[in-house]
């Protein structure tokens, strides 16, 4: 039998973490400089085309976290996390240290390691996973160590691979 607290706890984290990242994305979309600003910031860190890269991660910060929130394909939004947070602490957090009050990359870990550690334990029984997969087969890709897996190498090779496709680090 499945404990209450456990997946009450579970919800909760989840819920947090996505929602906080859906912020990130609407504030990309509709805060300060909405698109156009956070595209001009993208290229100026190096992350070309700007307008590409701020669409993308919009889109990606606000489906990841929703898709955390409501735990539907746990794992998948998790590897959203890792690959948004690896990007963010390598173009812009790495040179500061670890510390968020020197703009570290603290805060990106934290957010990413949740994610996976979400991904490893599965979303619990308050979450989409558990209506539509509890009980089948599926339901061992979606948590567990196939979860923990798909979220941490997802992540991983989506968050390397748009390095090394796009970022071009501006001259000092």
């Amino acid at each position: 039998m499945a404990d209450p607290a456990f997946d009450t706890a579970i919800l909760v984290l989840r819920v947090v973490l996505g929602l906080t990242m859906a912020a990130h994305g609407y504030n990309k979309f509709f805060g300060g400089g909405r698109i156009p600003g956070t595209a001009g910031w993208f290229d100026s860190i190096g992350m070309k085309p700007g307008m590409f890269h701020a669409r993308v991660a919009a889109t990606t910060e606000i489906a990841a976290g929703l898709g955390l929130a409501v735990g539907l394909l746990t794992p998948v939004p998790a590897a959203g996390f890792v690959a948004l947070m690896l990007v963010a602490a390598w173009t812009v957090h790495r040179h500061n240290g670890f510390f968020i009050v020197k703009q570290g990359w603290e805060y990106n870990l934290v957010l990413a390691v949740a994610a996976v550690a979400v991904a490893g334990t599965g979303a619990g029984r308050y979450s989409l996973d558990h209506v539509l997969f509890g009980g089948t087969v599926m339901w061992q890709c979606v948590q567990g160590w196939g979860g923990l897996a798909i979220a941490l190498l997802l992540g991983l090779v989506g968050g390397i691979g748009q390095l090394a496709l796009f970022f071009r680090p501006p001259a000092k």
